[in-house]
C-alpha cells in the first residue's frame, strides 16, 4: 500500500507509562510510518520518570497529548485515546520499541480494502523477524489465546498482541471496562460477539526484557484468564 492523502485518516493511539527513554523515539517512528494522513494521540498514564515533561514540551499539528493525573492502567489510557481519536481507523501503538510503525500499511490494509472491521497483528505467523526472549511468556500467550478462542469461536494466533486496528466506529461503540492489560481479552470478546469481520496479519516483534522496561507480569496473566470468562460467559 502506498502513502496517499486520499487514504482515510489513521489515528495512532499511544498509551504510555514511564517511557521517558523511548517516547520521543516512538513518536518520531510513527511520523515516519508510510501512511498519511495520521493523527497521533499520546496518553500519559501518570508517569513519574520525566515522560510527562517531555510530552508537555511537544507542540505539533498532528499530535494530541492527554494526561492522566494518576496511573490508571493501559486499558484506561486506551479508552481516553480512542475518545479523542478523529480518524476513520484507529490503531494501538505501545510506547516502547517492541512494534514497528513502518508495518502500519500491512496491518490496516484489510480495513482499507473493505474486507475487515478489525485487524490483529500476529507476532506468531509470517516470516517477519521476532526477537527470542521468554519461553514461559510464549507458553502463557498461547494458552490465553487458546482459551479466548474456545470462548469466542474465532481462531486467532495472538490475542495479546499490541497491534490491533479498528474501524473507528467499531471501537468507539464499545465501552471499555478493563483498566489494565485485561483490555486485550475484553476487546477480543466484544468484537467477536459483534460479528465483526476480524483478520490477522503477520508482523515483526522486537520484545523487551524486564531489565529493558517490560511491565506485564504473571499477575496480568491471571487477570486475563478472569477477563476471558467474564466477558465471554458472565458479562454480555
Amino acid at each position: 500500500m502506498n502513502s496517499s492523502s486520499s487514504l482515510p485518516l489513521l489515528s495512532v493511539v499511544i498509551p504510555c507509562f514511564n517511557e521517558a527513554s523511548t517516547i520521543l523515539d516512538i513518536i518520531d517512528r510513527v511520523r515516519l510510518a508510510p501512511i498519511t494522513p495520521k493523527q497521533i494521540v499520546v496518553v500519559d498514564d501518570g508517569s513519574s520518570d520525566g515522560t510527562r515533561e517531555l510530552l508537555a514540551g511537544l507542540k505539533a499539528e498532528d499530535l494530541t497529548v492527554l494526561m492522566h493525573d494518576r496511573n490508571l492502567g493501559k486499558g484506561a489510557a486506551l479508552a481516553t485515546g480512542f475518545a479523542a481519536a478523529s480518524g476513520e481507523i484507529c490503531i494501538v501503538q505501545d510506547a516502547d520499541l517492541e512494534y514497528d510503525p513502518s508495518e502500519y500499511p500491512i496491518v490496516i490494509e484489510p480495513i482499507i480494502s473493505g474486507k475487515a472491521d478489525v485487524v490483529f497483528g500476529s507476532r506468531f505467523q509470517g516470516a517477519a523477524p521476532h526477537r527470542v526472549v521468554y519461553f514461559w511468556h510464549r507458553v502463557g500467550n498461547g494458552f490465553l489465546t487458546l482459551l479466548s478462542n474456545m470462548m469466542t469461536n474465532i481462531n486467532l494466533t495472538d490475542m495479546e498482541t499490541c497491534y490491533k486496528a479498528f474501524r473507528s466506529e467499531i471501537i468507539k461503540s464499545i465501552t471499555i471496562h478493563e483498566k489494565r492489560f485485561g483490555f486485550e481479552p475484553e476487546i477480543t470478546a466484544k468484537v467477536a460477539r459483534m460479528d465483526c469481520r476480524i483478520y490477522e496479519v503477520g508482523i515483526s516483534y522486537y520484545g523487551r526484557t524486564y531489565e529493558e522496561g517490560k511491565k506485564i507480569t504473571w499477575k496480568d496473566g491471571f487477570r486475563a484468564i478472569w477477563c476471558i470468562f467474564k466477558y465471554n460467559v458472565w458479562s454480555k
